[in-house]
């Protein structure tokens, strides 16, 4: 499957940027967010009703300090464990081969990933726009397990979020979802996902993107507990999809914007899921609901 091919994309972009090289000094030009075209200036602050361009990404005003890519050009890599990312703008992909660091305020223009061939590291990310002003790239834009990222916005992406291993935590995000020929687009993909997953509050956008799967695209046999609540959600297939997981899979919550998927709004194990209080809804440009058409039931 494409997917599978996907992740092993991600992993061989990682193993290019193995030669060993100490992160760059803070020191360079600044430069301003720039919002997505035809979207309002991104900027983290408390969305009234679902994440928003407007309340997640980086806060407006912030100045941002260019990092110089350190790995051939293509990247910035991390090797220091509890390295601060505060402020800055990564014109790459951003590497994360140390545990406990932390990225907030910032911009990458490429992914952020944490493999490092058969190693990952544990990273939080807050207030940071992930993906290209403008084009899209096939990758994830964050992945791929051990992470807590908040108020993030990621543009510009085939897949928003990777899940392939334990503890995951996406909270208040925003996800506008791109393809390129041949891809399948989702805004949270699971490839291997462990134990722990939590996907609460985000908004993912799919209707801008053609070759697609799901927002919420959750099918492994390794998924454990996974809780996935108050989410806005629009495009894809069949919208929600959630299977083969065990223990506690939560449902909650929810709403679907009504007519926008092309084959139905759900596809999942529902005898094995806590799933109530999930809606049709309609939604303005500015992603507030309008107005709710009905309950959305499990079917699969």
């Amino acid at each position: 499957m494409r997917w599978v091919s996907l992740f092993a994309a991600v992993s061989a972009v990682t193993l290019t940027f193995l030669a060993g090289c100490t992160t760059s000094p803070p020191e360079g030009p600044t430069s301003t967010p720039t919002g997505t075209p035809g979207r309002p200036t991104t900027g983290a602050g408390t969305c009234p009703e679902h994440p928003t361009p407007a309340c997640t990404g980086v806060p407006p005003g912030t100045k941002l300090t260019v990092r110089a890519l350190n790995e051939d050009g293509a990247a910035y890599r991390v090797r220091t464990p509890g390295t601060v990312l505060d402020g800055v703008h990564i014109p790459g992909d951003l590497l994360v081969h140390a545990d406990d660091v932390t990225i907030r305020n910032s911009r990458i223009d490429g992914l952020v990933i944490n493999a490092d061939g058969p190693r990952s590291f544990r990273f939080t990310i807050t207030d940071s726009t992930i993906g290209p002003a403008k084009g899209c790239q096939t990758l994830p834009g964050i992945g791929q397990d051990k992470y807590t990222a908040t108020r993030v916005l990621i543009r510009g992406h085939g897949d928003g979020f990777r899940a392939s291993g334990d503890d995951i935590v996406i909270r208040d995000s925003y996800v506008d979802l791109c393809s390129n020929p041949g891809d399948h687009s989702d805004g949270i993909q699971t490839y291997n996902t462990g134990k722990g997953l939590i996907f609460d509050h985000n908004t993912v956008d799919q209707r801008h993107a053609k070759d697609i799967t799901a927002p919420i695209f959750l099918v492994d046999k390794q998924i454990v507990d996974a809780v996935i609540t108050d989410n806005l959600v629009m495009g894809g297939t069949y919208s929600i999809q959630l299977r083969n997981g065990r223990g506690k899979l939560i449902m909650r919550g929810n709403k679907l914007v009504d007519k926008s998927w092309v084959y139905g709004p759900v596809d999942s194990e529902c005898k094995m899921i806590d799933w109530a209080d999930n809606w049709l809804v309609t939604i303005d440009a500015n992603y507030r609901i309008t107005s709710t058409v009905g309950p959305l039931t499990c079917t699969g």
